[in-house]
């Protein structure tokens, strides 16, 4: 293709209409395999203010995650998240962690049982997920991304469990009482080298009732210590791979997903634009900050932090959202003319998946988004975009059998073994 100019016009045509109905067949293939696979993504954040009768996921939000967003991406499973920010390890913090956590359990279940029980089932096991997808409706599950709301009762666990819970995370960003978290890379300031000693009771109890302990937050050191105690099969919710950004200590080090792969767990490869490549993301999100504000000053709108947007009313984030994209819809031209590279996209995060897959195996390999948490890449930017994944396995060559593995049979997997270790422990 190098030399294309200096062939006869006729062998141009033939060579490109091959191209053409070669990139129509993959189209196809992919469609294909889409369909037929569940897929699965396992981290998408909410905001309880989404979940309610007036204002919810049936109707078109300026979210990644909605109903129709799903239905329009097939995307069949989303496991939304009880996630709490880290606070003080006191009583205080702990009674309003826990206030948190109901009220995202609560958003949930109303969510699957009274605003849209017609089009979404919350899924307590992989045959609830395979009954549901066969009936036509969509997947919820629940992962609790910090078990910091637990406080010092370990029998929260338990209910957490009852309340649906099928994954949790010891630590989020910062210290817990459980577990040291990634960010003490930052400082080398550490509570316990690891694991606490409520931590590792924690870990006891988690493998008792059946819920999947996530790595994807907390430190090297007690992501290694969790796996060297724990009887069951653990998960990394939404991380990716270290070795491919040495910079971001949220993803797993080789070493950490080896010894996943010796534990029998799953990495759910995430599609977080900074995870992936920061250096990428970096230049290219300050070439395109740099023109959106340029147009926005000229329009007279001031943009948002993402804390300030958290803060605001509903109808208020909307009308922000609203005159956000019409900005955005003035500059486009101009970033596209002036941004001359491309961000990350689904390439770069395939690129991890295929790292991993290579160094541990593709059954131990997922895949998640992390949407409405910060997530999304060119082209998997929310959940209407899902095939857009499928298709670029398709083309890197994976077979229908492995895309449905790194959708959601992994994943599935272990949550099954996880739960009969479960039912084993207890019947001791």
């Amino acid at each position: 293709m190098k030399n294309l100019l200096l062939l006869p016009i006729f062998l141009i045509l033939i060579i490109s209409s091959n191209c053409s109905d070669n990139e129509a067949a993959l189209i196809e293939k992919a469609k294909g395999i889409h369909e037929r696979v569940i897929t699965l993504d396992t981290h998408a954040d909410i905001n309880t203010q989404n979940f309610t009768t007036e204002r919810n996921y049936t109707q078109d939000l300026p979210t990644q995650v909605t109903l129709p967003k799903m239905t329009d991406g097939g995307l069949d499973v989303a496991w939304f998240i009880v996630y709490t920010g880290q606070d003080t390890l006191s009583e205080e913090g702990y009674k309003a962690a826990y206030e948190n956590a109901i009220d995202k359990f609560d958003a949930i279940h109303r969510l699957a049982s009274e605003i849209a029980q017609d089009q979404i089932e919350l899924a307590l096991t992989s045959d609830d997920v395979r009954r549901i997808v066969a009936d036509g409706k969509l997947v919820a599950m629940i992962g609790v991304e910090n078990a910091y709301p637990i406080g010092t009762d370990l029998n929260r666990i338990k209910e957490f469990y009852d309340r649906g819970a099928r994954y949790m995370s010891l630590s989020h960003n910062g210290h817990s009482q459980f577990s040291d978290s990634n960010t003490g890379t930052r400082d080398s300031v550490w509570l316990y080298n690891g694991l606490s000693d409520l931590g590792k009771e924690a870990i006891k109890e988690m493998n008792k009732w059946g819920i999947m302990i996530d790595l994807s937050h907390p430190s090297k050191e007690a992501n290694l210590q969790t796996m060297e105690l724990s009887k069951a099969p653990v998960i990394a919710s939404h991380s990716s791979a270290r070795s491919l950004d040495q910079s971001v200590s949220r993803n797993l080090s080789d070493e950490e997903l080896l010894a996943l792969k010796k534990n029998g767990g799953v990495v759910q490869t995430v599609a977080f634009r900074s995870y992936l490549d920061s250096e990428k993301h970096s230049k290219w999100r300050d070439a395109v900050d740099n023109v959106f504000d340029s147009v926005a000053k000229e329009e007279g709108f001031e943009r948002k932090s993402r804390s300030e947007l958290r803060e605001m009313m509903p109808e208020n984030r909307d009308e922000y959202s609203a005159r956000y994209r019409e900005v955005q819809a003035i500059a486009e031209p101009r970033i596209q003319n002036e941004v001359t590279f491309s961000g990350v996209s689904i390439s770069d995060l395939v690129d991890h998946i295929d790292y991993m897959v290579d160094l541990i195996g593709i059954e131990h390999v997922g895949i998640s988004s992390d949407f409405d948490g910060g997530g999304g890449v060119d082209g998997w930017d929310d959940a209407s975009e899902t095939f857009n994944v499928t298709l670029e396995l398709v083309k890197r060559g994976y077979s229908e059998e492995e895309i449905s593995m790194l959708w959601s049979g992994n994943l599935l997997r272990v949550l099954d073994e996880v739960q009969a270790i479960a039912t084993e422990i207890q019947s001791e």
